[in-house]
């Protein structure tokens, strides 16, 4: 079960169907819908989904099926196609779907016989299900081959959406929105009501959603441009009906169970289990943050104070198979992704969430964006931005690239953690600049080239004096005080069985 799966029930039942104009200035405007929610009470959907999409499980779950021509591979303009996908299991509440046509955009009916039910898990069908609705749908779009209509895009759960680019498998997704999310209270799942979408246009594809929960209405407008890497532009407005400071902007979520920075969390044959091992962060001054992510004993939120950031991002960073040795979950090519804020977003934080794990079916990464200053109720505040999803590799400060991170125990030396960081390139004119917070002892610092011509091996060993958390960080500099390479972050907190 993945994290996107535990939703909060929210509001809104289909409504009848209708044709709506895809001018943003009629009353089928989706913006303003939003805008009108919000100056209203919220209201829940109460209506529990009926038979035969209630109580399901997972096998038959995925037993029910879009039929061909009814509910998938529709056509909804030159290069793409759309499949809507059913009610039940942890999707139980009804999204508004409305799709182009020659008369502009019309809202889908939805009823059980757009669906095959696999008959083993299944009996009497009926005619039909008050109450139910589509919970969401995949895009297509012919990613590697001209002729066939790959997945490009899924959006379904709460606010959820995740993309991919050519050669590349699904992992990390986005969401239009957080609330709460690492905090002390209930983590709260604002979700769709609406999705529309509109007829694609010199090969983009745009996508509107009205957003709606508790605290907060909202709007995305998201343009699609698929490709080797797929970019989307992203405009969300929020409307809050509360007081907000727990907000998240242009959340990114994803997994880590275990990498070379602590393989012992996981008993497992692989080297490596997860979609994302780094966030990235290039900041308002100019610096290259890098910090590896971690699966920690205990919940951990760090906040990367800054003013204006350029961009940050979840990057899966090693691309072979034999990283990981693991055929079917392909996660050498899950893709990385990249925000980069349109406008200047003010003063606020980037904030990393880790939540403990033992499975790699948990989504327990957490990466967004806080505002410093709340948001206030009745007001309306738009963040624009660009969303990348990519194999590559993310810009580095030169001259200095980061290559990976490990760590382990130190035997010969108790209560000792070893730390190596592997760069691009020769030290020459280069010393490592490491510090420690909190009680905590740095020795054994050196730096030395690797064999074979493969660059720079930083180490040192760290020493806790108690078990508080040690933020390190780590950047080269030259004979004058310059960083020459992104600037290396981690935290250390307590193992799981209490040793370092």
């Amino acid at each position: 079960m993945k994290r996107r799966t535990f939703l909060v029930g929210a509001s809104a039942l289909l409504a009848a169907p209708r044709t709506l104009s895809a001018s943003p200035d009629t009353p089928g405007d989706l913006l303003g819908l939003a805008r009108s929610m919000a100056r209203q009470p919220y209201r829940p959907n109460t209506t529990p989904l009926p038979a035969p999409f209630a109580g399901l499980d997972y096998d038959a779950y995925r037993g029910i099926r879009p039929v061909a021509g009814r509910a998938a591979q529709l056509p909804v303009g030159p290069g793409y196609g759309v499949d809507l996908l059913p009610p039940g299991l942890f999707f139980p509440d009804p999204v508004q779907i409305e799709l182009p046509g020659p008369d502009g955009v019309h809202e889908v009916p939805f009823s059980p016989d757009l669906f095959s039910f696999e008959p083993r898990y299944f009996g009497d069908i009926p005619d039909t299900s008050p109450g139910a609705g589509f919970s969401g749908f995949r895009l297509r779009h012919p990613l590697n081959t001209p002729d066939v209509l790959d997945e490009v895009l899924v959006v379904q759960g709460a606010s959820y959406f995740r993309a991919i680019g050519q050669a590349m498998a699904y992992g990390l997704s986005a969401r239009a929105v957080a609330l709460g999310t690492g905090g002390p209270t209930p983590e709260e799942f604002p979700r769709f009501t609406h999705l529309r979408l509109h007829p694609p246009q010199d090969g983009r594809i745009r996508m509107e959603g009205v957003i709606d929960s508790p605290s907060l209405a909202g709007h995305i407008d998201l343009t699609l441009h698929p490709g080797t890497d797929t970019r989307m532009q992203i405009a969300t407005t929020l409307l809050p009906r509360r007081k907000i400071a727990d907000i998240g902007v242009a959340p990114l979520t994803s997994m880590y169970l275990k990498g070379p920075m602590r393989a012992a969390v996981s008993d497992d044959f692989r080297p490596r289990v997860h979609d994302s091992d780094v966030l990235v962060i290039a900041n308002g001054a100019g610096e290259h943050l890098w910090r590896p992510i971690a699966n920690p004993a205990t919940l951990q939120s760090s906040a990367f104070v800054d003013t204006g950031p350029s961009a940050f991002g979840l990057y899966q960073i090693p691309r072979r198979y034999t990283d990981y040795e693991d055929t079917e979950a392909r996660y050498h090519d899950r893709p990385s992704a990249m925000v980069r804020p349109s406008e200047d977003w003010g003063r606020g934080a980037v904030v990393l969430v880790e939540i403990p794990t033992d499975t790699e079916f948990m989504d327990n990464i957490v990466a967004f964006w806080r505002p410093e200053a709340p948001l206030a109720p009745g007001s309306e505040q738009t963040f624009r931005y660009t969303l990348d999803w990519t194999l590559a590799l993310p810009d580095q400060m030169p001259p200095m690239r980061i290559l990976q991170s490990r760590s382990g125990r130190e035997h010969d030396q108790p209560g000792t953690r070893r730390f190596v960081i592997d760069l691009s390139g020769p030290a020459d004119g280069l010393n490592p600049d490491i510090s420690a917070s909190g009680p905590a002892r740095i020795s054994g610092m050196g730096a030395f080239a690797l064999p074979q011509g493969l660059g720079t091996r930083v180490t040192f060993l760290l020493t806790p004096q108690d078990n508080s958390a040690i933020d390190l960080r780590m950047v080269m500099r030259d004979a004058s005080g310059q960083p020459a390479s992104p600037v290396w972050l981690h935290r250390w907190t307590p193992a799981r069985d209490g040793g370092v």
